[in-house]
């Protein structure tokens, strides 16, 4: 308690000192004045200020295209965002007490939105090369947002939809500001787990609008695993009807995901979709015999079934035929194929299994036994014309990968700097979980260590470190379900938003908490029940909206 107050009277001496007018450069700074109102989060790498105040009524204010832009009004993705963020700059169930509307002439007419690049990628998706950089100019009478792709300028509509900010008469108001902005990583993502608990669709996409508000662009989907096969296959329609905890209520049909697809694709989000094996695929095997490994006992079977049994055609058969339906399924250019924690006691017991063992020349090493079936699968999904991601046990078994293989890394133990540095020294793409495991919850701020965490944090040149990719949070199912997920979620996975966006130098725990508690509230205030950080309340709370 005494050190939270040390810090406050640390950042109030910093509000007193600061020069009228400042520049942000992968720095924060405050000063105490109306836009102190503003709480940029993730903090834009540069973004430069003022005092000058501008006055927007919602009568008269547009978000529109620029007559330079090359997409216009038949880009359904940016007439979508128009309206949505025009929604939270006014909506939101906002109350104009005296109704300065009527009152004050608008300042600040509109926001033209302007796509510069020859392909806006209206209709397409986004990628992990998708280029998500804007500038923004706010000035009288007419905002300007710049940006070469879609992607870019919904990046900046949120920027813009947090520098506006209600004055004490319910008035709405925004400062001359000048912003240059573009993330650190390509990949910043959120995995949610909808096999230990079902995840109903109203929860998946209020969550890919947090994530939106954070400036989050990959939605990794475990969607199966050892407890339920929720995904509804045409091809193999049992894996879900007798692998789902319900056929029909707990599951996500062809359109659900098609929705999911689509919901995310407005908001420059990927879906990541994972499909883990030989492990955790108990649930597999419920609609899909013969799949599985029998366990023995001796020398007669268990009953009891392990993971893939990796010595059958048949399982690559159907592996050719389930992964070319995923892979149309889905349209991004990567699967995760997981690869991780596979218990090898079933395969030990296997009198098959051990006979193809010397076969093959493997001896007692089940680690050369799951390479191998790794390795035939990779070969599956090529042929799909699918890039793979992959946990970091593929890659410490030594299974040959191709060159553009991302590789995840969760592990704590041995230390993930190490695991990086390895990886990156091998030449491959790499990504960072290990200290973003969100399910992992304690008493107290732990957001600091999520935010303190950085995934270039390792000893390696710097071509090694060009090779991270990037990093998630992720949010594992076995306690969370629809009644807990999104509070114990937000806003510590925005942490890890700002983490991955905004410049490495902006590490400043003072000032993030002040900015992060107010951008709690605009997440409260848009329907996101994000949970506190500390003692003290949302302005909203008491003004009626």
């Amino acid at each position: 308690m005494a050190a939270l107050r040390l810090l406050s009277v640390w950042t109030l001496l910093l509000t007193v000192t600061v020069c009228d007018g400042w520049l942000f450069d992968g720095f924060a700074a405050r000063r105490h004045s109306e836009s102190d109102e503003v709480a940029l989060w993730p903090l834009p790498q540069k973004f430069q200020t003022s005092v000058d105040a501008f006055r927007l009524s919602s009568a008269s204010f547009q978000i529109v295209h620029a007559k330079e832009s090359t997409a216009g009004p038949s880009c359904s993705l940016l007439q979508n965002a128009f309206r949505r963020y025009y929604s939270y700059i006014f909506g939101n169930g906002r109350k104009h007490g005296k109704n300065l509307e009527n009152v004050f002439d608008a300042d600040l007419a509109e926001l033209q939105v302007q796509i510069t690049s020859a392909d806006p990628e209206c209709d397409g998706y986004p990628s992990l090369k998708s280029d998500e950089s804007y500038q923004l100019e706010v000035n009288q009478p007419t905002a300007v947002l710049k940006a070469a792709s879609v992607w870019g300028a919904l990046r900046g509509l949120e920027t813009f939809s947090q520098l506006v900010y209600e004055d004490d008469y319910g008035g709405q108001n925004i400062n001359k500001t000048s912003i240059s902005d573009f993330p650190r990583f390509a990949h910043r993502g959120i995995l949610l787990d909808s096999s230990r608990h079902y995840l109903p669709l109203k929860v998946i996409l209020a969550n890919l609008e947090a994530m939106a508000m954070n400036k989050f662009n990959v939605f990794h989907w475990h969607i199966v695993d050892d407890q339920s096969f929720p995904f509804q296959s045409r091809t193999f329609p049992d894996l879900s009807h007798k692998g789902a905890y319900h056929p029909y209520t707990h599951v996500y049909t062809p359109a659900d995901v098609k929705m999911v697809i689509e919901f995310a694709r407005m908001r420059g989000i990927r879906v990541l979709a994972e499909f883990d094996s030989p492990g955790h695929t108990f649930s597999w095997g419920k609609g899909q015999t013969g799949l599985l490994t029998p366990c023995f006992s001796g020398s007669s079977p268990s009953g009891t079934f392990g993971p893939v049994n990796p010595i059958l055609n048949s399982t690559y058969d159907f592996m050719t035929r389930f992964f070319k339906e995923v892979s149309t399924v889905f349209p991004d250019a990567y699967i995760h194929l997981g690869g991780d924690e596979v218990d090898f006691s079933c395969w030990k017991s296997n009198p098959d299994i051990q006979k193809f063992m010397d076969q093959q020349g493997f001896g007692q090493d089940y680690r050369k036994l799951e390479s191998y079936y790794i390795q035939r699968l990779l070969d599956i999904v090529s042929t799909t014309n699918k890039g793979y991601m992959v946990w970091q046990e593929v890659f410490d078994n030594g299974v040959k990968l191709k060159a553009d293989t991302q590789i995840h890394v969760w592990k704590e133990k041995p230390p993930y700097q190490d695991e990086m540095a390895r990886i990156t020294a091998a030449g491959f793409q790499t990504l960072l979980s290990s200290p973003w495991y969100l399910n992992r919850i304690s008493y107290g701020q732990d957001w600091l260590g999520i935010y303190k965490a950085d995934p270039q944090n390792f000893n390696g040149t710097a071509e090694q470190k060009k090779l991270v990719i990037g990093g998630e949070a992720c949010l594992w199912g076995e306690y969370v379900d629809a009644t807990n997920l999104t509070p114990r979620l937000w806003p510590r996975a925005s942490a890890v938003g700002e983490r991955l966006w905004s410049d490495e130098n902006v590490k400043d725990v003072g000032s993030a908490y002040d900015r992060l508690v107010k951008h709690r509230c605009r997440m409260v205030r848009r329907g996101i029940p994000a949970e506190p950080l500390y003692i003290g309340f949302c302005p909203h709370e008491y003004s009626g909206n």
